[in-house]
């Protein structure tokens, strides 16, 4: 006989599921609602995973969403060896097609982390090496991922200008919640991330997202090469053939197809 259930543990992963299958931040009369649960063991519950940051408030909208440590303990098991493995030769493919360092990242809290590497021959060292975490909103990776995001994801993630790091001085530093949008609403509009010399100084890099069947971001492919070097027109082409790279291993991971990102 199985060992008998904790009703609050049972609960509290509910709660946590239908936060990760749901498209955005819920109400807590919602999540009451769907789990057929009392509201107050809901915001009981809702209260103790964001004292331990697996859930956040949005106090505007009167919506939780998954908190930071849930994104860490995802991103966690996402980079372990299925998602590297399958990334890996697709990665090194790539690369060779396009003749130029490629990586495969996914987020960490507020960073992405790197967990797959293809130099190309002759190409410069790079500081987005395996195990390597850098702050999301200054590479093409990370603003692939945000903007798969829903915005009111990419609100809670980055509250504060406290929440932004920098690499170096620039006068198109990303220090605010509008610039980012800005940003990411480009990154939209454009159908790439696009990072001019925000990592490294003399190189770009353009992203896209791997996502699940959903739609979600759970990962981000980018290249890249020395500023100038490609005109818009090849930064778009690229960006297809890293497209073509993320929509394939997002059918290896899931084996399914994938929906568009949202909007909202």
């Amino acid at each position: 006989m199985g060992a008998p259930k904790v009703p609050a543990a049972d609960q509290t992963l509910r709660i946590l599921r239908l936060l990760a299958r749901s498209r955005g931040p819920l109400a807590a009369s919602m999540i009451a609602t769907q789990l057929e649960l009392p509201r107050s063991t809901v915001y009981q519950l809702l209260d103790a995973l964001q004292e331990h940051g697996f859930v956040m408030h949005l106090p505007e909208e009167r919506r939780y969403g998954l908190g930071i440590a849930a994104v860490e303990l995802s991103s966690a098991y996402e980079r372990q060896e299925p998602l590297a493995r399958l990334g890996r030769p697709l990665l090194a493919a790539l690369v060779d097609r396009v003749r130029l360092s490629g990586h495969l990242a996914v987020p960490h809290g507020r960073d992405v982390l790197y967990v797959v590497e293809e130099r190309a021959p002759g190409s410069p060292p790079l500081v987005t090496d395996v195990d390597v975490r850098l702050p999301m909103q200054l590479t093409a990776s990370g603003r692939a991922i945000l903007a798969a995001l829903p915005k009111a994801q990419v609100r809670a993630l980055f509250p504060d200008r406290e929440s932004f790091v920098h690499r170096h001085s620039s006068t198109d530093d990303i220090d605010r919640y509008s610039r980012l949008r800005s940003v990411l609403d480009a990154t939209l509009t454009r159908g790439y991330a696009l990072e001019e010399g925000a990592v490294t100084e003399g190189l770009s890099s353009v992203g896209v997202p791997v996502l699940d069947h959903r739609g979600w971001p759970v990962a981000a492919i980018a290249v890249t090469y020395p500023e100038g070097a490609v005109d818009t027109a090849v930064a778009a082409g690229l960006a297809e053939e890293v497209r073509a790279t993320a929509k394939t291993l997002s059918a290896r991971i899931h084996g399914r197809g994938v929906r568009s990102p949202g909007r909202g």
